[in-house]
């Protein structure tokens, strides 16, 4: 490998990505960021630049890590499939088998399959909304799930779980192996695969922590021009949509949530998780292969993951999505074929993280900035720029 600026590496056949990796920050559209890019379970492309806290000036170094935004949701997924490859959980198999609970409310029939492809109607918490204290504690979340009424007959539509995806899959693994689904993933996943990624960050590990920076105002005004979002855009402003209830109204007025570094020391499942470039790709890997002689479910289990279970107009976003098991798969505006995701796996965040894995090409792929995203409801521009240029070098590549 050669040294790239002193921000990292590439191997022979990849300089492409560097190229695009640079350009994101010559046009202005990056602050700090890193990307990573796995080919048969080995770094071909470990890049970082720019500054992690824009106040300090603190560089973005190779341990930096940022929020993973709804990417927190692929290590839950990931959780869940390593139990159902044990046999400890099954995809078809009742909620309540394992939670009594949850039954209530017309969910007895709920699968952890439905739940996984975002078809089980348990999407809003505006009826108990979430505190700081509530994840602290985990217990007012579950006991507000246990309560909550589907917006849907399960298993009859698709809608995007945003809040509730992690402490509802959270759970079963607090009930089937006594640990939360933070603890499983390190002792599990991190552990066993080297990887700096958490749910529920240490306080030592706070200091490595990038800073988010906010979309700018012109980004929502982009996104109300395109005649795709501006439904969204105007369902999040009322209080009485769905869009707004699953986001806005599902979380309270808390100070402490407002406080990032604060909100991501305790484990909030669904969008708060925290991870490098290096650990995202990595784990992704580890998914479809082994890395360094860990893998963590099977070929069987993984071509399930990648089955369309869900597609068409998202009830709560109201916008187009493809969904396998708790992983968006082609086509849609978010995850789209066109950018070369033809034959992957994966999942973006409204902050601009992006993470994929594709079999095919023994190829996985972690992205990680601190500017949120420049678009609404599709690939970011900076991302697919990175996309299209890893699949470009495959040809290139020993």
């Amino acid at each position: 490998m050669t040294q790239v600026e002193a921000r990292g590496l590439v191997a022979p056949g990849y300089e492409e990505v560097a190229r695009a990796f640079a350009r994101n920050f010559e046009e202005g559209a990056e602050v700090g960021a890193a990307v990573t890019v796995y080919r048969r379970g080995r770094p071909v492309v470990e890049l970082w630049r720019g500054v992690a806290n824009p106040e300090t000036g603190r560089p973005w170094r190779r341990d930096t890590m940022a929020v993973l935004a709804s990417l927190s949701k692929t290590l839950v997924t990931g959780a869940a499939l390593m139990l159902t490859e044990r046999g400890v959980l099954d995809l078809d198999v009742p909620v309540a088998h394992w939670w009594p609970e949850f039954a209530a409310e017309g969910k007895g029939g709920i699968t952890l399959r439905m739940v996984l492809s975002h078809r089980s109607g348990v999407v809003a918490l505006d009826h108990r909304p979430i505190t700081y204290e509530a994840l602290r504690t985990g217990t007012p979340v579950v006991e507000a799930l246990a309560a909550a009424r589907p917006e849907w007959p399960p298993g009859t539509a698709h809608g995007y779980h945003a809040t509730t995806f992690g402490h509802l899959v959270g759970e079963l693994v607090r009930r089937t192996t006594g640990l939360t689904v933070g603890r499983f993933v390190a002792r599990e996943i991190a552990g066993p695969l080297g990887l700096d990624c958490h749910i529920g960050l240490p306080a030592d590990a706070v200091p490595r922590l990038a800073t988010s920076l906010p979309s700018q105002a012109e980004t929502l005004m982009s996104g109300g021009e395109n005649p795709g979002t501006s439904a969204l855009l105007a369902a999040l402003a009322d209080p009485a949509s769905l869009a707004h209830r699953v986001s806005i109204s599902s979380m309270a007025a808390d100070p402490m949530l407002m406080d990032e570094v604060t909100r991501v020391q305790v484990e909030n499942p669904s969008y708060d998780g925290v991870a490098s470039a290096t650990a995202l790709a990595r784990f992704f890997a580890a998914l479809i292969g082994e890395v360094d002689g860990v893998r963590l479910i099977g070929p069987g289990l993984v071509a399930e993951l990648r089955r369309v279970h869900s597609t068409g107009p998202c009830r709560c976003l109201l916008l187009p999505a493809t969904w396998g098991l708790g992983v968006m798969v082609p086509d849609g505006p978010q995850f789209p074929a066109d950018a070369g995701l033809g034959t992957a796996f994966g999942l973006s965040g409204a902050n601009g993280a992006f993470a994929f894995a594709d079999p095919e090409h023994e190829l996985s792929f972690g992205y990680l900035p601190n500017r949120g995203s420049a678009e609404l409801g599709v690939l970011d521009a900076r991302t697919r720029r990175l996309v299209a240029a890893t699949y470009r070098s495959l040809a290139d590549a020993a």
